[in-house]
């Protein structure tokens, strides 16, 4: 018994020294900057930039409309540009999703050779610079790009189409970005699927349909709530692709936090930004715990 617990507190030691430099890295390099941000949320902008030191609420009321008049504004424009991103990024999420979920189970059916092949494919963009790639879609879709010389040689339309600095360009290209980040879950989903399952609920008289809603669904839904956060976070707060592709028509919270720090250095507003995205994250990280968690339990009991 006593050598059991040695063994025992043993091994606890060695969890702690192998956790002990990770657990120190996100401390410092995660938490530290974490705990900057929310207290600066709360304080003063300084006249020429930086922070006073005085407890200052109306950050949050600028954006949210509970603003004292007196020190602040509430100016609907910043939450229109909030919702503006969760509609965005909501699109992104639908986009890579039916992208991504038939092709999971066209490649997961595919030989061994092909199914490297083709999941090699689907990391190749991480090779390519993301500025270069962005570039590229401004080329097919400006004015004078692709899109628009043939559609004019071909005489569909008879002027160029507004196809670039639009909603639609930024989803296009926020799904083109952020297709790996879906697709790698929902297959590691889609492989370990049981067709035993799907074999025997069709045998047993149950339609494609049916089965596909109480076999296949339930079963793949881990991999489709895994991805659909891994895109949704970064698609919210992402700057580049709508600086890119939507230049100065479309505003989202990440070029709204972008300006508030380096061009308005207005640095409490820009951290009340930030926080109202990590606000999101944070809550779709429990939402997503609590389901895997009830998931798990249906299936041990």
């Amino acid at each position: 018994m006593a050598s059991e617990m040695s063994l025992a507190g043993r091994r606890r030691v060695q969890l702690a020294l192998l956790l002990a430099p990770v657990t120190l890295f996100l401390a410092v390099f995660f938490l530290g900057p974490l705990a900057i941000m929310i207290v600066t949320s709360f304080l003063a902008p300084g006249l020429y930039g930086g922070v006073e030191w005085t407890y200052y609420p109306h950050n949050y009321g600028r954006i949210l409309g509970f603003a004292d008049p007196a020190f602040e504004v509430f100016d609907p424009v910043y939450l229109s540009i909030f919702l503006r991103s969760l509609k965005i990024a909501g699109f992104t999420v639908i986009a890579t999703m039916v992208v991504c979920y038939p092709a999971a189970f066209c490649i997961a059916r595919l030989s061994e050779r092909w199914r490297n092949f083709c999941l090699f494919l689907i990391t190749l963009p991480f090779f390519t610079s993301l500025i270069v790639r962005l570039f590229i879609w401004v080329l097919i879709l400006r004015q004078t790009g692709i899109v628009n010389e043939a559609l004019l040689a071909t005489g569909v339309i008879t002027r160029p189409l507004e196809l670039i600095y639009t909603d639609g360009a930024i989803v296009l290209g926020m799904v083109y970005i952020f297709i790996p980040f879906m697709f790698m879950p929902i297959y590691a989903s889609v492989e370990k699927l049981d067709w035993t399952l799907v074999r025997a609920s069709l045998d047993l008289g149950a339609g494609p349909v049916r089965t596909f809603v109480r076999i296949i669904l339930p079963l793949t839904a881990p991999g489709i709530a895994g991805g659909a956060i891994i895109v949704f976070i970064p698609a919210l707060g992402n700057f580049v692709v709508p600086a890119v592709l939507g230049g100065a028509k479309v505003m989202m919270l990440g070029n709204l936090i972008e300006q508030q720090f380096l061009s308005a250095r207005n640095w409490p507003f820009g951290s009340a930004l930030a926080m109202m995205v990590m606000s999101v994250m944070l809550v779709l990280l429990f939402i997503h715990v609590v389901a895997s968690g009830r998931r798990g339990a249906d299936a041990t009991n």
